[in-house]
């Protein structure tokens, strides 16, 4: 069945925010919908994950951004600054879908005024067979740990181009290593690093491909042969 047992579709929450008249926030939240027949006991439970995570950032926008917008308005009004919208987006990306796996990520993106807005990476990599998220610990099993190779692969790859990176990268690869930052792709396993863990801003988010092999799986390999 392959790419055709799951059909992904996309969910929306929006809104635009006002004060005196004045547009202070607007917010565009996208969150999946999975569909699929054969994985129809799972599909309920996945997309209440989702649904309720989306629910949560707009609760968020709506009781933390929105009242900081207009303080922040207020302020701006009475020193005679302009006056800057806040900002908050979502959206998601499925990068491996087959058989009873699916991986994907969500970027969560805050403009709160100043030069710049953020950006939040989160992911998941679930089998549908069992419902449950996969760990790094069942795909990579490389001596002599599953953290020190991979370090070693991220620091391997930082060395291409150093310049991207603050100069006390080494450090701060361990310290700031976190191992639910992954997703899978067709042809590896992506680790990455939030803005400003390793990088500067400009840098964005740092994203490593480890590549299948005898120690790194492949996700499909866990689904139960038919």
């Amino acid at each position: 069945m392959g790419l055709q047992s799951v059909y992904v579709e996309k969910g929306v929450l929006q809104d635009t925010l006002s004060f005196n008249g004045v547009t202070l926030l607007t917010y565009e939240i996208e969150y999946p919908v999975f569909r699929s027949f054969r994985y129809r006991t799972c599909m309920p439970k996945i997309n209440w994950y989702y649904r309720k995570r989306a629910a949560y950032f707009q609760r968020y926008c709506r009781k933390v951004l929105f009242p900081m917008a207009v303080k922040q308005y207020q302020n701006d009004v009475a020193n005679g600054f302009p006056i800057r919208a806040y900002e908050a987006i979502q959206v998601f990306k499925v990068t491996y879908q087959k058989d009873c796996i699916v991986s994907l990520y969500s970027d969560q993106y805050q403009y709160t005024g100043g030069a710049h807005g953020n950006t939040t990476r989160s992911s998941e990599t679930w089998n549908l067979e069992t419902c449950r998220q996969l760990s790094l610990n069942r795909l990579v099993f490389c001596p002599p740990d599953m953290k020190t190779f991979i370090l070693a692969e991220v620091e391997a790859q930082i060395k291409i181009e150093p310049e991207l990176y603050f100069e006390d990268y080494p450090a701060l690869i361990r310290e700031t290593f976190n191992r639910n930052q992954f997703y899978c792709t067709r042809e590896g396993l992506v680790v990455y690093y939030q803005q400003y863990d390793i990088a500067p801003y400009a840098s964005g988010i740092r994203e490593f491909l480890i590549p299948y092999s005898d120690c790194v799986s492949d996700p499909v390999t866990l689904c139960a042969v038919s």
